[in-house]
Formats: C-alpha cells, sequence, structure tokens
C-alpha cells in the first residue's frame, strides 16, 4: 500500500488538545433570538412568547436549539479556534488543497438555552480521511467537533462538522 506523508502529517494533530475556550459575544438574549426566528421563518411560540414557553414547562421564553452555534460565531474579526483542525487546514492549503466545501454538519442538543446562558465553545479535529477522489477533485476530508458550553461548564450541545479540502480538477480543454 502507498503510503501518504501528507496524510500522516495532517492526522496527527487528531491528537492536539482542543481550542481555548471561545466566548460568545453576548448572553443568551430575547432580541437575538427574535432575530434568530425571523431569519429562519420559526414561528414556534415558546421561542418568543413567554406565556406560551411556561406553558409548555419552561421558566420563560428559550432559544432555539438550531440557533446554538450561532451564539459564539467569530463574525467579521474572524476572532476563533486554534486547535487541530486550524493546524491541519492550514497544511492542506500549503500543500495545494486550497478549495473547500462543507459535506455535512450534525448536531447534538442536551437542553433548551435559556435567557441569560452564556456560551462558550471549544473545538478539537476528530478525524482526517486517507486521500480521496471526488467529483471535486482529490482531497481529504477533515471532521471537526465543537462542545458548546454554558457559565457553568454545562454541556449543552455538540457540534460534529465535516469538509473537504481538495485540489480542483483542472477544466477539460
Amino acid at each position: 500500500m502507498e503510503t501518504d506523508p501528507l496524510y500522516e502529517t495532517v492526522s496527527a494533530h487528531i491528537a492536539d488538545p482542543p481550542s481555548e475556550p471561545v466566548p460568545a459575544w453576548d448572553p443568551v438574549n430575547q432580541p437575538m433570538i427574535r432575530h434568530w426566528c425571523d431569519a429562519m421563518g420559526d414561528d414556534l411560540p415558546i421561542y418568543t412568547d413567554a406565556a406560551a414557553a411556561r406553558a409548555a414547562g419552561h421558566p420563560d421564553v428559550v432559544a432555539p436549539p438550531a440557533s446554538l452555534q450561532a451564539w459564539t460565531m467569530p463574525g467579521l474579526r474572524m476572532r476563533g479556534f486554534e486547535d487541530g483542525t486550524t493546524r491541519a487546514q492550514a497544511m492542506l492549503v500549503e500543500a495545494g488543497y486550497r478549495a473547500v466545501v462543507a459535506t455535512d454538519c450534525e448536531q447534538t442538543y442536551h437542553r433548551y438555552l435559556t435567557i441569560g446562558d452564556h456560551l462558550y465553545a471549544t473545538s478539537r479535529l476528530d478525524s482526517v480521511s486517507p486521500r480521496k477522489k471526488t467529483a471535486l477533485g482529490e482531497g481529504y476530508f477533515l471532521t471537526s467537533v465543537t462542545e458548546y458550553r454554558d457559565q457553568r461548564g454545562e454541556l449543552l450541545g455538540e457540534m460534529l462538522f465535516r469538509t473537504l479540502w481538495f485540489k480542483p480538477k483542472e477544466p477539460a480543454a
């Protein structure tokens, strides 16, 4: 079997520790929940109506579970993670695998976010595939795992995010 030194070097970053915690800009709050629901077209009353939330057994409105990632997104200044994933990505770019496409995302939610929760996230590289030939070009699949916690350290959810880093095929002459 042919060895792949790039795969070996990149996949060694799986052993890297998780990133330092990246805090959310703001605590979970009603105006941002309302904006998120409006942008996504989510009209579930427990997200915007305190009486409906209490009738459903919540102490107040809750944030949609799918908004979990939005609270810690980096913004235009791109503050964020420094971990095995970012180091692996940099190595692939340096080796010419400059194109990237997200292939899938899986999220797990442990509880609703509540008003006042102040989230933070940590990320780590979970896996690297051997070099693959795909319809887009030859490349490597990187899978990262991000954990989201509240101000007390309680695990609120996880996100598995997989991307393909590839060399685009040359256009046919």
